[in-house]
């Protein structure tokens, strides 16, 4: 089976030509520094350059089991949202990149509601719930996010995304397929694009 990758700046329209996902890639919380893997101090992300990836209708897959408890020690899960377009976004409160998009994330959220889509967070390697609670409420995130302090939720989507893929953002379709996936910051241009694919 082919592949075929395209790194593409995340400004313009996504280019829905990728037919299976990009395997092992990793997104970029920071600039590189520390060791040749792209290792980044304690906190344990990878530096990337932003890679969309869109997968075609016949080669989706399900993720693994998406689900724990929220940052309020709610249940959450994916199948919670069964029949929905849904929007993973992966972050952390240390991450500079996490910041700038999540102005742009919870306007998408209350934007699209209406469109039966559904968005989730998966706090991840946060130090403390204090701090992603912080985080909610500094930017008003309108949707629930698990908090996953070790990184373990981020192994339901194997070949998907990294373990070290803060910040990245995965759209699901109406069937629970990976649609496509965003590996680094999003902007709202692309983040519509690959909704609009996945509807």
């Amino acid at each position: 089976m082919s592949a075929r990758r395209r790194t593409l700046p995340l400004l313009g329209p996504v280019v829905t030509v990728v037919t299976v996902l990009v395997v092992g890639a990793a997104a970029g919380c920071s600039s590189q520094s520390g060791s040749e893997s792209g290792s980044t101090g304690d906190q344990g992300y990878v530096s990337g350059g932003g890679v969309i990836t869109v997968v075609a209708e016949d080669k989706r897959q399900e993720p693994g089991d998406v689900s724990g408890e929220t940052i309020d020690g709610e249940p959450v899960s994916l199948s919670d949202y069964e029949g929905q377009v849904v929007v993973v976004n992966v972050w952390g409160s240390w991450c500079t990149p996490c910041r700038a998009e999540a102005p742009m994330l919870a306007e998408a959220a209350r934007d699209l509601r209406s469109d039966d889509v559904a968005f989730l967070g998966i706090d991840s390697r946060d130090p403390s719930e204090s701090a992603a609670r912080a985080f909610v409420r500094t930017f008003d995130i309108p949707y629930p996010s698990i908090y996953d302090q070790e990184g373990r939720t981020l192994l339901a989507f194997r070949g998907t995304l990294a373990p070290s893929s803060i910040p990245s953002t995965v759209v699901i379709d109406r069937e629970g397929r990976v649609a496509a996936s965003v590996l680094g910051e999003i902007t709202r241009t692309t983040l519509d694009d690959i909704i609009e694919e996945a509807l």
